[in-house]
């Protein structure tokens, strides 16, 4: 069973078990409608020790406490349950109808609470369990398979999990904690966030093989505005372009504007006009065929995707791992390993 799995089996086990508690207390409790739930694992663990040891100051020795610290709690206790747990005679001590029952109810309690750290505790030691990622449809496509791959490879029993949303919505799943990790287009500046740039491409004029300008390897810049133009709605990549134009006095004939990547580079495709999209998002189109690349003489822009999570998030082993092949510390990426901030994690800043 994997670790997920088998955390919520052992939360429902406690819920029950924590409820079928609750229903023996407040049926034995005389002020059961104003009752409130206020009894901890200590409590339990003092009532399992005096069970055990059938004595009150053995308890306090073997705990490592004070005979009245250990009278205290069972007082506690029994004033939460609304019933004696144990008759006191001398230095005898047994149970009473109520302690009885109650007993297999606390050990099952404090058995759960023994399988809930060693299973939490086992999830940061070994990496177990789901990443999520949201990003963009592109960059799923282009940017994550090979990641994924090199991860699954390492750690074939971690669930990796893409979340499919547009740059504004992958930020908020963070600030959410819907997910572990968003990937989006810099620049990200929010002091809660890490931001660790990841991957970086030149942003390219793309046209059908059979435009006009296929077979030139470099056009000049007041040449774009002869023929149709295909941008995306809006995000980083359309700033960019929109700046350069503004800056260099160009007025583009645009065609069409669209909100999805993959539907620009297929209508490009279609020869309805050309398009910019990051080199990665063609790179296959081209090698087919599909598609010519053709450089903008002066024109260099370039996109650059981050990864971003919580500053304040504990990172699994499972995450931890993530962060460290997305980010290139195993060679796979053309940016230093990031150093992750002491807040955001266990042992080492992790």
């Amino acid at each position: 069973m994997s670790a997920p799995n088998k955390i919520r089996v052992i939360n429902l086990v406690y819920d029950e078990a924590q409820h079928a508690l609750l229903w023996v207390i407040c049926a034995r409790s005389s002020a059961a409608r104003s009752w409130k739930f206020g009894m901890d694992f200590e409590q339990l663990r003092t009532f399992q020790q005096v069970c055990r040891l059938s004595s009150f100051s053995r308890a306090a020795e073997k705990l490592g406490v004070t005979q009245p610290a250990i009278s205290a709690q069972i007082r506690s206790l029994e004033k939460e349950v609304g019933a004696r747990l144990f008759d006191r005679d001398g230095g005898r001590v047994t149970f009473t109808a109520a302690g009885r029952l109650f007993e297999p109810f606390a050990d099952h309690c404090l058995q759960c609470q023994s399988h809930i750290i060693v299973s939490v505790n086992d999830l940061y030691k070994s990496a177990r369990g789901e990443v999520s990622v949201s990003c963009s449809e592109a960059t799923s496509l282009y940017i994550l398979p090979p990641v994924f791959a090199h991860y699954k490879k390492q750690y074939a029993r971690v669930s990796l999990n893409i979340v499919r949303s547009e740059h504004t919505r992958s930020l908020e799943a963070v600030f959410n904690r819907d997910v572990d990790f968003a990937i989006a287009s810099m620049p990200v500046k929010d002091p809660r966030l890490v931001v660790q740039p990841i991957h970086r491409d030149d942003i390219v004029l793309v046209v059908a093989p059979t435009h006009p300008l296929a077979m030139r390897e470099v056009i000049k810049l007041d040449e774009l505005s002869q023929f149709p133009l295909l941008l995306l709605k809006h995000g980083r990549q359309r700033t960019q372009i929109d700046n350069f134009f503004l800056h260099h006095e160009v007025q583009p004939r645009v065609a069409m504007e669209l909100d999805s990547s993959e539907l620009l580079k297929r209508l490009v495709c279609a020869d309805i006009g050309m398009g910019f999209l990051p080199r990665a998002n063609v790179l296959d189109d081209e090698h087919a065929g599909l598609l010519n690349v053709v450089k903008v003489e002066g024109m260099r822009l370039h996109r650059e995707l981050a990864l971003i999570f919580r500053k304040d998030k504990t990172l699994t082993r499972a995450a931890q791992a993530f962060v460290e092949i997305a980010a290139g510390k195993n060679g796979s990426a053309g940016y230093p390993p990031m150093r992750i901030p002491k807040t955001a994690g266990l042992g080492r800043g992790a």
